[in-house]
């Protein structure tokens, strides 16, 4: 009866086919060995076709004379500059537009997605028409708009609209005062940086001990104020000097201060201004995710209604806004792109268009701005996830 029992309580044997674990491990081992395959193939085929067309390839270009000028750059490159050097202009002029429309775009979509939910009622349905106007029309279209209809429409130079702070608009471009700093400057810049370290170590001081004792500190004054007193400190003993210089007009043209061009004033407006739609929108839904329960808590302390937004609701809702919040950031950096239509001097313009043109060297080419798009998208993506993580709920 023992053996009889045994055998029923045993399981039943089934095939290796029909097992799940062995299906999946072959199921895996046949699609890698055709995604390898199909990468091979692709590889061998180019190899073939251009020994066939008597091209070369490599990276030995980059080292090449270009040839030819960028309008607007941030550090010197003419005719006699290398490839690489046109690379990185690209390069550099992309992640200016980028920070610069990130940075506007997330201030104007929080302002206009507080706004949407405001009780005020003209307040709310002019950011509503703002939000339903702005996404629902093409980002090429409003840049076509802001650079054609909008800044090439602008007075000549010599009748230059004025605007505060010495600054200038005209056909050409938008002048501001240029920064001039001394060499003793270089010791306020390394106060800068040990301000903000010392205020991200009393940020994180400041949260354990509100965890351990249930006290508030308040971190956003003391820091400011740490580091402003440091950083005049530093700058009265080192006796820096930081002054501006105007642009000043002049027969034909501006001399001094800093031009930039309408390509660029109307990329990173019209970057700003679309994003910051779809940013507002993100901010209404994590505001409206927050239960009302939160925001009758924080009424019943007696907390007025900018506190409870800015204490209560604001700090939960950031963490139903940070991963939407993250693609926005990401689209904006990749629409920066679209500048090449308009004729700003970015990576797609200058490195996938007129370098390809003269060097022939797509694979190349087309791979270092493969390369570049994914390593800014992973950077941002990796930032932003550091921070969500930081204001996560943790379960204890």
């Amino acid at each position: 009866m023992a053996s009889l029992d045994g055998a029923r309580n045993e399981a039943p044997r089934t095939s290796l086919l029909n097992d799940p674990v062995i299906r999946g491990i072959v199921y895996q081992i046949v699609v890698g060995v055709l995604v390898v395959g199909f990468i091979v193939w692709i590889v061998n085929n180019t190899a073939i076709n251009l020994a066939a067309q008597n091209k070369t390839t490599g990276f030995d270009f980059l080292w090449k004379t270009s040839g030819f000028d960028i309008s607007f750059s941030l550090f010197p490159f003419d005719r006699t500059s290398f490839y690489w050097q046109a690379f990185l202009v690209g390069l550099t002029n992309t992640i200016l537009v980028a920070v610069i429309g990130i940075f506007f775009a997330t201030l104007l979509g929080f302002t206009i997605g507080i706004a949407r939910l405001s009780s005020n009622y003209l307040i709310s349905r002019l950011a509503t028409i703002y939000v339903e106007t702005i996404r629902n029309i093409p980002l090429l279209l409003q840049l076509f708009f802001w650079y054609f209809a909008v800044l090439k429409a602008m007075p000549a130079v010599k009748d230059s609209i004025a605007l505060p702070l010495d600054t200038f608009i005209n056909q050409r471009g938008l002048f501001v005062p240029k920064p001039l700093i001394d060499e003793g400057f270089t010791f306020v810049w390394i106060a800068l940086i040990v301000a903000l370290v010392g205020w991200f170590l009393l940020g994180r001081w400041a949260k354990a001990r509100l965890e351990r004792t249930g006290k508030r500190f308040p971190v956003f004054l003391a820091g400011l104020f740490g580091s402003a007193l440091l950083i005049a400190v530093v700058w009265l003993i080192s006796g820096a000097h930081l002054t501006f210089e105007p642009p000043v007009l002049n027969r034909f043209n501006f001399k001094g201060g800093v031009e930039l061009p309408p390509e660029f004033v109307a990329l990173a407006f019209g970057l700003s201004i679309y994003t910051a739609s779809f940013i507002a929108e993100t901010v209404r839904g994590g505001i409206q995710a927050v239960s009302h329960g939160q925001t009758e808590a924080a009424q019943a302390l007696g907390l007025k209604e900018g506190d409870r937004l800015r204490l209560v609701v604001i700090p939960q809702a950031m963490r139903v806004i940070i991963p939407p919040l993250t693609s926005q950031y990401l689209n904006l950096t990749k629409n920066s792109s679209l500048g090449a239509a308009i004729g700003y001097p970015e990576l797609v313009n200058v490195f996938t268009g007129t370098t390809l043109n003269q060097t022939g060297r797509a694979i190349e080419v087309i791979a270092l701005t493969m390369l570049v798009y994914l390593t800014l998208s992973l950077t941002t993506s990796a930032i932003m996830n550091w921070y969500n993580a930081r204001v996560a709920l943790v379960e204890r």
